[in-house]
């Protein structure tokens, strides 16, 4: 909300105060800068007069007969009224208007006012109204974009997922996200967090992978200063930052065992042990933890801890790899040209969405995106074509494609496949992963993780 000339004319205050002097006073100052206005005598009259009036800023006396300028407040926000309320006092009563503060009033001017003080208290009043505002539509905005909706699929492998995460979005159980790199994670977890009652809290997303080991705990669980060299000022870790909201740990398979203790009293305790600390932190947080690891085995093998394990899956949900959901694939495609193509109408050319349909997609829906957004760059006419694919794809699919003509009648298991394809990469390449990764066209780390689902061991 402006607060130029203009934007005043479209504010309303009501000034309310028993002397009929003071609110003619108010009344003439106030039309004087440019607000519309109205009154009342008293707390009753004002409470009756907000209902249709819907004024945008109280100017609320605190002492007056009947019900007073407290009273009348605490009545406002027990009936829900979020109106901007300045307290209206005499020097006398400058304790009384600090108590309704605490009760929601967002100042106070004493009487006899001055001009230029009022002028900027209405004008901070105003600024921080618009910011509330702001604050909100950004919210319902964000609600909006993280909706389940916003998953593209109607598979049934991802509909059981949605299902289950729309149920548990209702709790604040702790969640477990597996899956590999590029399914949606973090957009599950995001969807979770805006369909929960937490909504209106922060959402804090924390790569474990990304962040320096020596920094890690610091980041988590913050530090007090002078806790080590380069902590000139105590700082909030990312726990304290989501306290009411929702902390997504991404990748927390590779966390080490100590700090997994920790967050494991974290999550227990509601509490944090900064760095250098000498007493806990409040930090409710809701935590929901990802990986792409097989984070079962990572127990077995004592790399991840069992209590903690027990504590995050409270619920696992597995994102499945697009492969395992190609019937999705047109849908993502679809969404994805929409989403880049700038309202501009684009098809593909049938041999194009055959590569794009037949193709193993080892990055998963990121891959995807990012083959529609190139795809869209490059483009010379209406339609996508072979042409505007990555080469490697197109030459990929079509070796495929000749693999795949000699299927045999009863049928084939597409896992014995995939771990006979690693076994064969594994073995032309003489054991060297980041060449076999390379040759099947995925990461490194999604072949380790294939190994480990397969049970295959490093040469």
């Amino acid at each position: 909300m402006s607060t130029t000339a203009e934007g005043k004319a479209q504010v309303t205050v009501m000034v309310v105060d028993d002397e009929p002097r003071v609110c003619r006073l108010f009344e003439k100052v106030l039309r004087e800068e440019g607000y519309r206005t109205i009154t009342a005598s008293g707390g009753r009259e004002a409470l009756a007069l907000a209902v249709d009036a819907r004024p945008d800023l109280i100017l609320l006396d605190i002492v007056m007969p009947g019900m007073d300028g407290v009273e009348t407040l605490r009545e406002l926000r027990r009936r829900g009224d979020a109106v901007v309320v300045i307290m209206l006092t005499a020097q006398g009563s400058l304790q009384t208007a600090r108590e309704a503060m605490l009760l929601g009033a967002y100042d106070y001017v004493t009487k006899p006012f001055n001009r230029d003080e009022l002028r900027m208290t209405l004008e901070k009043a105003l600024r921080m109204r618009r910011l509330e505002h702001e604050n909100s539509e950004l919210r319902t905005e964000l609600k909006g974009r993280h909706r389940f909706e916003e998953i593209i699929g109607q598979s049934e492998r991802i509909r059981a997922v949605l299902d289950t995460a729309t149920r548990v979005a209702a709790s604040d159980a702790s969640v477990l996200i597996t899956g590999e790199s590029g399914t949606g994670k973090e957009l599950l977890a995001r969807g979770i967090h805006y369909n929960s009652p937490r909504a209106d809290g922060p959402f804090i997303a924390v790569n474990c992978a990304a962040i320096p080991e020596n920094l890690i705990e610091s980041e988590l669980f913050g530090h007090v200063k002078g806790s080590f060299t380069g902590a000139i000022r105590d700082k909030e870790g990312k726990f304290e930052l989501a306290d009411g909201g929702t902390l997504f740990l991404d990748e927390i398979g590779e966390l080490r065992v100590d700090l997994q203790a920790k967050i494991l009293r974290a999550l227990q305790e509601r509490t944090v042990d900064r760095v250098g600390g000498s007493r806990p932190v409040p930090a409710d947080a809701r935590v929901i933890a990802a990986t792409n690891r097989d984070i079962e085995k990572a127990v077995k093998d004592g790399t991840f801890r069992e209590d903690i394990y027990y504590r995050l899956s409270v619920v696992t949900l597995q994102m499945p790899p697009l492969r395992e959901r190609r019937d999705d694939i047109p849908l993502l495609i679809e969404h994805f040209l929409r989403k880049h193509g700038k309202g501009a109408p684009v098809s593909l050319e049938p041999a194009a969405q055959g590569v794009l349909r037949a193709h193993a997609w080892p990055g998963n829906v990121r891959e995807l995106e990012n083959v529609i957004e190139r795809a869209l760059l490059l483009k010379q006419g209406s339609a996508i074509t072979l042409a505007d694919l990555p080469e490697k794809l197109v030459k990929r699919t079509a070796g495929v494609e000749d693999i795949l003509l000699n299927l045999p009648e009863e049928g084939i298991r597409l896992e014995e496949l995939e771990k006979n394809l690693i076994i064969k990469a594994l073995e032309r390449h003489k054991g060297n992963q980041t060449r076999a990764a390379e040759f099947l066209g995925i990461t490194r780390p999604t072949l380790i993780y294939r190994m480990e689902k397969y049970g295959l061991k490093p040469a």
